[in-house]
């Protein structure tokens, strides 16, 4: 019995659980920014920006240039689904996975 569903959440079920991706994504912005919080703290389900880890517009665009350096693909500043890439560390992954490699 193998599972091939490419679900973001963790096959555990539980949803406050990183994925590996996600993992790599929290190592990265807690460098990248120096949080004082562990990248296995991030709850991947809560907001990055504002309320939940508390990043401003400023640490979004950082975030944006490490990933672009990361994984290979731009993140424009201009793209009109922003608020919806950077709603959490879950949804980042997403789309990191959807585009890391794609020219």
């Amino acid at each position: 019995m193998s599972s091939t569903a490419s679900s973001s959440i963790p096959a555990t079920g539980d949803p406050s659980m990183q994925t590996p991706l996600e993992t790599e994504l929290a190592v990265l912005l807690v460098q990248a920014l120096n949080l004082e919080i562990a990248p296995a703290d991030i709850d991947p389900a809560a907001p990055l920006y504002g309320e939940g880890l508390g990043l401003d517009s400023i640490d979004i665009l950082e975030v944006a240039l490490e990933v672009s350096r990361a994984y290979g693909f731009q993140l424009r500043s201009d793209d009109e689904r922003n608020q919806q890439i950077f709603e959490s560390l879950r949804s980042l992954a997403t789309h990191v996975a959807q585009n890391r490699g794609a020219v």
